[in-house]
């Protein structure tokens, strides 16, 4: 068991480190753009195992001053995209690119003014195309058996966006102060509050 454990965490490192190669660094530079300009909020929305990384990614976004916030497809379908506007951007995520809920709200986003990002490891995909950036991310296999699970393909999403959001925490020359508005509780809070 041991082993297997230690098996799978290397395998995961390694799909994060081949990252730095694998990452077309247009589309990562685009994208972090697009994010920084964005005047209104950054809308993320996803199913299953990828809506548990926009979750994150959302709330990392607020961590660093980038108004942003998770919807759920079903909701954003029934009435929940009247909250997208043209000063927003729209963050999809699709693993394979054909999560037909994901792929439904691009056009009435683009409708509103929105500028639509598809993350995918399917860049050619048909719906895709139909969005105003695409960033590919993918990791050569998952380190389950069946090379089903969205393990290794989930932290190297989360890892991109990581990596978006410190550079932006940089390009805004976030402080500590800004830092402690954003985030007074718990051991951070603590931190900040004196002056570490």
């Amino acid at each position: 068991m041991r082993e297997l454990i230690s098996n799978v965490l290397n395998r995961e490192a390694e799909a994060i480190r081949e990252l730095v190669f694998s990452l077309d660094e247009a589309q990562v530079d685009a994208v972090t753009e697009t994010i920084k300009n964005c005047r209104g909020k950054v809308v993320l929305s996803a199913c299953g195992t990828s809506a548990q990384a926009a979750r994150k990614i959302a709330h990392t976004l607020c961590c660093v001053g980038c108004p942003a916030f998770f919807i759920p497809p079903s909701d954003a379908l029934h009435g929940g995209l009247g909250v997208i506007g043209e000063q927003d951007v729209l963050l999809l995520l699709s693993k394979g690119g054909y999560t037909k809920e994901i792929n439904e709200m691009i056009l009435p986003a683009r409708r509103s003014g929105a500028r639509v990002i598809m993350v995918t490891e399917n860049e050619e995909g048909e719906y895709a195309k139909s969005c105003d950036l695409i960033l590919r991310i993918k990791v050569k296999e998952e380190p389950d058996r069946f090379n089903m699970l969205a393990t290794a393909s989930t932290l190297a999403v989360i890892a991109v966006f990581d990596a978006v959001s410190i550079s932006l925490m940089e390009e805004k020359q976030f402080t500590k102060e800004h830092f402690y508005r954003i985030h007074p509780g718990g051991g951070v809070g603590k931190r900040l509050a004196e002056g570490e």
